[in-house]
């Protein structure tokens, strides 16, 4: 690995935890950087979910006294996520590389629309807060499949769906959320791991990357406007969106 290519995939590492951390959506940068770098996209799928891995775990702690007073509920629906994650990231490992490929300018483009709506679905607790309803934890089952197989875009998608079908304070929602995502990326670490389809130099370059990127965006949370980050992300999408069908 050359040492502008390694330069590239610290640098995303860095960001992608940045942006994370004010407006969501470190996925692209991380999985772009990769394809750039040569990653085949089944690997650049499959590592983008051991590097995101750590940032989800943090913000999971972070809210561990919503996610205890959530009880029993955050366990069904965890058994849900982990079903269905397992079933997304079979579904990828059994897939070549030109099939997949096939695919990736399809759902970068879905995850890039779904982040640029992210502002207008974000719940804000149209209704009192109630048990999730079965359509609510079908949603979420389909949800974790797709966050299993390809995962940009997940969070925004599980918010929406928890908004509506349970409702209630948005902090609580958040942190089923992040719980949620906890197991997913560690459903799919695991079978992406088993799979050989994690490419582990980049992931060693971007991890240590990603820590120092999230403990910086807390600073920058408080200073750059979640718009301009929001535009940023969804530039990068389209322009990856546009890459993709291009090549």
């Amino acid at each position: 690995m050359s040492i502008p290519d390694i330069l590239l995939l610290f640098s995303a590492g860095f960001l992608s935890s940045v942006v994370n951390a004010i407006a969501g959506g470190g996925t692209f940068l991380t999985f772009g950087a990769m394809t750039l770098a040569g990653v085949p996209p089944i690997m650049a799928n499959a590592t983008s979910s051991v590097t995101q891995f750590p940032g989800y775990v943090t913000s999971a702690l972070a809210y561990r006294r919503e996610i205890r007073e959530a009880g029993r509920e955050a366990w069904v629906l965890a058994g849900l996520s982990l079903v269905g994650s397992l079933a997304g990231a079979l579904i990828l490992v059994s897939m070549s590389n030109p099939s997949f490929r096939s695919l990736v300018p399809w759902l970068l483009l879905a995850a890039t629309l779904i982040f640029a709506a992210g502002p207008y679905l974000r719940p804000k607790a149209m209704h009192a807060e109630q048990p999730i309803s079965r359509l609510g934890m079908a949603g979420q089952f389909l949800t974790s499949i797709y966050g299993g197989f390809f995962g940009a875009g997940m969070g925004i998608m599980m918010l929406a769906v928890l908004g509506l079908s349970k409702g209630g304070d948005y902090h609580k929602l958040n942190a089923l959320k992040n719980f949620i995502a906890v197991i997913i990326a560690s459903v799919a670490i695991v079978v992406f791991s088993s799979g050989g389809v994690v490419a582990w130099l980049p992931a060693v370059i971007m991890i240590p990357a990603g820590a120092l990127g999230g403990h910086f965006g807390v600073w920058a949370a408080r200073r750059v406007p979640q718009t301009v980050i929001r535009a940023v992300v969804v530039g990068v999408g389209l322009l990856l969106t546009w890459y993709y069908f291009s090549t």
